[in-house]
């Protein structure tokens, strides 16, 4: 949830508060240090889906209803 609620943020340009962790700073400045990114939602979960290994993938997947 707190990668969602960071992404969000970051997506939204959402400037006061603490959000997926991150405080307003924060965000500012890692929106300076990567302009080029799209879609913070889709760059979060991609990094997120290569630290899991195949199993864990499969069951997230399971639990959000991707596969049944």
């Amino acid at each position: 949830m707190r990668t969602e609620c960071l992404a969000e943020a970051l997506d939204s340009r959402i400037e006061f508060g603490v959000w997926g962790g991150m405080t307003e700073r924060e965000r500012r400045a890692l929106l300076r240090r990567r302009p080029d990114v799209v879609s913070w939602a889709e760059l979060l979960e991609s990094a997120r889906r290569k630290h899991l290994d195949f199993d864990e993938v499969e069951e997230a997947d399971y639990r959000v209803g991707l596969l049944s």
